[in-house]
């Protein structure tokens, strides 16, 4: 029944992100969930389903009344307008500076509660992979009004999200595939290229880190070109709760990014991933195809 369900009625992403913002508001505050609901005169179970994600019909006045109880801000209290305003949705693109603002990445925030991640990337590097200066030139090149306090927080915050990967507890699961592009379309400068592609050999060395690049003689491994995607998985449970998360694929565009959860979607993505792999050299020779790209970029600086 509870599939059917998914199926039929869409994602359940924006309500379980909902969910999620108000009950780290409500805990922030040290309220229970009793003492919660008797505030806005809810009852216990219409806030449990609330916070788990799994209410159908959100009404926008009525977390607007929680976050006000919170004492959210303005800007968190928009975030959970524009959450609950997508409820329910049979697909829902995040759109920058749409309902939610661009500020709030639910991205990231997905990214950092994952178990493990399955990303392709054609063209540009990753931002878990990034280095430092490679962020900072494709931000500088997107954010033309940052300044360069702004344009600095930015990448402390990419550089922030790599901790997930090294970690000593429970570092999450990677499994890359990069196309040759990645690697030879020159982001900064030269010197920045060397440096990035040493730094995503060194990273291809941890157990939990699988990366394979895929030349340009694979050609189409899929008869069509691929956007970039990822695909979360997030094991058994959220946070210690009994909240089962299904798997989401996230597909990153110029004007917006699409979130689909459906699972014949999930596995289209999968098989997609599969051949993509197949079709790129093993992790050894990638390691080594790294290598001898940053000596090449090296030279010709």
């Amino acid at each position: 029944m509870a599939d059917r369900e998914h199926e039929d009625t869409g994602t359940t992403l924006p309500r379980r992100q909902l969910g999620r913002l108000l009950r780290d508001a409500r805990t922030a505050t040290g309220m229970n969930l009793d003492e919660a609901a008797e505030l806005v005169q809810w009852s216990r179970p219409t806030l449990s389903r609330l916070e788990r994600g799994e209410t159908g019909r959100v009404r926008v006045n009525d977390v607007l009344a929680l976050c006000e109880a919170y004492g959210l801000s303005e800007e968190n209290t928009a975030v959970a307008q524009g959450l609950a305003e997508q409820v329910p949705a049979k697909s829902w693109w995040y759109a920058y500076g749409d309902l939610i603002p661009a500020w709030a990445n639910l991205y990231v925030g997905l990214e950092s509660g994952a178990t493990a991640l399955t990303i392709f990337q054609p063209l540009i590097m990753h931002g878990l992979l990034q280095t430092a200066d490679y962020a900072r030139a494709v931000d500088r090149a997107f954010f033309l009004d940052d300044t360069a306090d702004e344009l600095e927080r930015r990448v402390q915050i990419r550089v922030q999200r790599q901790h997930l990967l090294t970690r000593s507890r429970r570092p999450t699961e990677v499994s890359v595939v990069l196309h040759e592009n990645v690697l030879r379309t020159v982001v900064g400068d030269n010197r920045v290229m060397a440096a990035q592609c040493r730094h995503v050999a060194d990273m291809s060395t941890h157990d939990n880190i699988d990366i394979r690049v895929m030349p340009f003689r694979a050609g189409l491994p899929l008869g069509a070109a691929l956007p970039p995607f990822t695909i979360m998985d997030f094991g058994g449970s959220v946070r210690g709760n009994n909240v089962t998360e299904p798997p989401q694929v996230y597909c990153e565009g110029y004007a917006g990014s699409a979130y689909l959860e459906k699972r014949t979607d999930v596995l289209r993505f999968r098989e997609a991933f599969g051949k993509l792999q197949q079709a790129s050299l093993d992790i050894r020779p990638s390691r080594d195809l790294l290598r001898e790209i940053a000596r090449r970029h090296e030279s010709e600086r």
